[in-house]
């Protein structure tokens, strides 16, 4: 018999063991740093909601008479901030990519009559993708510069006797040297922002599309079946874009 269905087995050992007596602890004091320090840590360069607007349509895997359920997780797989170097400081750009994860529970027809209808409940796991890009306004800690990377070259004098038709014997050629190559190159590892994902908020919409009575069976006059789901979804993000900063912090005060 093909499938991915694993083989029977029998169970495991049952789990034994219950509620336990209380644990005692001790309080621990805290020490600590007061005489200051520089510390790298992360710190908020901007908080925003984005509104993100998504409409797909899903095809099931057989008929179905309705929707009982959709549960969704928002995955975010992409949050790259996109920054200019000219403009430090200034408006930048927030490219966002991932999917919702909809696990969709639907009623199927195993029997029916006009009275009645009978079948399973099934479910069709989909990832309905999104993306796009929007302006950034750094409304926490500036971002740190973006340092450019540089090249330079450099070359050294050099003074040689000419030799040939057309030049005297005192004659000297003063140039740089062009039997060497100079160069003087630095590179910059800049601190990317990064995000954390606060909330997601979805409002939805799902619409069947071509119902229709089936031909070789009798149903409930109001009963039809569908395999099509337009959903459309408007999807809210909030989100923190932090970087990774040196900070001082000040000695601590007495008492």
């Amino acid at each position: 018999m093909s499938g991915c269905f694993p083989p029977h087995k029998p169970c495991g050992k049952v789990v034994t063991g219950g509620v336990q007596p209380e644990c005692a602890s001790v309080t621990v004091p805290i020490t600590g740093l007061s005489s200051g320090a520089t510390v790298k840590i992360p710190v908020v360069l901007a908080e925003l909601t984005i509104q993100v607007n998504i409409n797909s349509i899903v095809t099931l895997p057989e008929p179905a008479l309705e929707i009982k359920d959709i549960k969704k997780r928002v995955k975010v797989t992409q949050c790259l901030l996109l920054q200019d170097p000219a403009a430090p400081g200034g408006p930048a750009t927030l490219s966002i990519k991932g999917f919702v994860r909809k696990n969709i529970d639907y009623a199927t027809r195993l029997c029916a009559n006009l009275e009645g209808v009978c079948g399973d409940i099934r479910h069709c796991t989909v990832d309905v993708p999104f993306s796009c890009m929007t302006q950034v306004v750094f409304n926490g800690a500036t971002p740190a510069s973006i340092l450019v990377n540089t090249t330079e070259e450099f070359e050294f004098f050099r003074s040689q006797p000419l030799k040939g038709h057309g030049f005297a014997e005192k004659d000297r050629l003063l140039s740089g040297d062009l039997s060497e190559f100079n160069q003087v190159s630095q590179e910059f590892f800049n601190e990317l922002p990064f995000c954390e994902l606060i909330s997601a908020r979805i409002v939805e919409f799902d619409e069947y599309l071509n119902r229709r009575r089936p031909k070789t069976c009798a149903l409930p006059f109001e009963e039809k079946e569908f395999r099509q789901v337009e959903e459309k979804m408007v999807l809210y993000l909030t989100l923190k874009i932090l970087q990774n900063q040196q900070v001082a912090i000040p000695p601590l005060g007495p008492g």
